[in-house]
């Protein structure tokens, strides 16, 4: 995968953090961030992909095994 470098800025005690953090799991901050930029990318697609799952779902219907014939009126489910 191609790569970019971008500039960011942050507020140095959470720098100080990050990097403290970076050096714990032996990586950088550009590999911590990088891993969690794309686990954020990862999550919003899944996200995505099961959005458009439920949305075809509900456009398909649902089968109740009636065949799509009603034979009963509301008053009569409910004793009025």
């Amino acid at each position: 995968m191609e790569t970019q470098n971008v500039t960011l800025a942050l507020p140095k005690e959470i720098l100080r953090k990050v990097k403290s953090i970076a050096a714990k799991r032996r990586t950088s901050v550009s590999g911590l961030l990088t891993r969690a930029l794309e686990d954020m990318v990862s999550q919003e697609e899944g996200y995505e992909l099961a959005r458009q799952r439920h949305l075809a779902r509900l456009d398909g219907g649902i089968d109740l095994g009636t065949g799509g014939v009603v034979v009963w009126k509301r008053e009569d489910l409910h004793g009025r």
